[in-house]
């Protein structure tokens, strides 16, 4: 998009005030108008040197919802809580996106020494839609969030696919669709220097490994890939899941380590080590991305105060940070 389209597109953009759903709105403010004319100064996201452990912000998602932590407090809780070095947002639980907000963001994750990874965008409409106009408009949609991840100092985006069939037979057209968006957003985010990656969200072809390993090769971008997730794949028998790790890690931008364990420490669905052997095994290098939880009836949480919830989502955290260090950072 050129300048002024740009410009215009920002300008007429609503702004977002706490308790508005982001989905609808965006502040621009001052703030991506003077990023849009600074932008050359922005760096290229460096691949680490060394392998590094990241928090996806939803592992934390039921102690948000009991008011235990906002935002702000992102950033301390990964350095003081759990020593983990990157920050993996998610576009749910930002109040607002105005300048002064996002500059405090960037200042807290710099006191901490934590790096701004990458955002997991939501609600923003379908890449796959089979109406055109639908799909395209979810591609728009999402540049403001290209805007923002640049502003932040994040390498990526992570998008999902959903509107796709359950089977290349059901919908054979999905694989077009879905390149057709991404391509259009890829091109948006080129001189940003961010990276568009799709995740293993949802069911079908959306968790589908060998779909998702065939769009990474049409699409054929260098800033287009995957972000795997150990517990989407939806497979029953852990040998799947170790044969959708190995296909998807080959493309892999990032990879959401998905501890989904049960109360009493045990992961029975699959090996969570074995997942992070084949990915190392392959010669992924970067962030380690955190995303967990503890198993049980979900009416349990009307039983348990906000502190029980908070200390159960800490313990997965650490469960899943521990096979990271013993299987990646050992």
């Amino acid at each position: 998009m050129k300048n002024h389209s740009r410009r215009n597109f920002i300008k007429n953009a609503a702004v977002s005030a706490a308790g508005i759903s982001l989905a609808s709105s965006f502040a621009a403010g001052n703030n991506l108008e003077a990023f849009a004319k600074t932008k050359n100064k922005v760096l290229p996201y460096p691949r680490p040197e060394k392998d590094a452990i990241s928090l996806a912000l939803f592992s934390l998602n039921r102690s948000f919802r009991v008011g235990i932590w906002n935002l702000m407090d992102i950033a301390r809780i990964c350095r003081e809580d759990f020593n983990i070095d990157g920050i993996e947002y998610v576009t749910l639980y930002f109040p607002d996106v105005r300048d002064s907000y996002l500059r405090e963001l960037n200042k807290r994750a710099n006191d901490y020494e934590v790096r701004n990874v990458l955002i997991m965008v939501d609600r923003e409409g379908d890449m796959a839609h089979k109406d055109k106009k639908e799909r395209m408009q979810s591609a728009i949609n999402h540049r403001k969030w290209v805007e923002i991840a640049a502003y932040l100092g994040c390498h990526a985006i992570r998008c999902n696919s959903t509107g796709v069939g359950n089977s290349v037979e059901e919908d054979p057209d999905a694989l077009e669709r879905a390149a057709e968006s991404f391509n259009a957003l890829l091109e948006y985010a080129k001189e940003f220097q961010i990276n568009i990656i799709i995740e293993n969200h949802g069911a079908g072809l959306a968790s589908n490994a060998e779909w998702l390993a065939a769009l990474a090769k049409k699409i054929n971008n260098p800033n287009f890939g995957l972000l795997p997730d150990y517990g989407n794949f939806g497979h029953q028998e852990a040998e799947k899941t170790y044969e959708s790790v190995r296909l998807t890690m080959l493309y892999a931008m990032g990879v959401s380590v998905k501890g989904t364990w049960l109360p009493n420490g045990t992961h029975p669905r699959f090996d969570l080590e074995e997942c992070l052997r084949i990915s190392k095994e392959i010669g992924y290098k970067g962030f380690w991305g955190i995303e967990s939880s503890i198993r049980h009836q979900p009416s349990i949480d009307d039983q348990l105060s906000p502190l029980q919830i908070m200390n159960e989502e800490w313990k997965a955290v650490r469960w899943t940070m521990a096979a990271i260090r013993k299987v990646i950072l050992s």
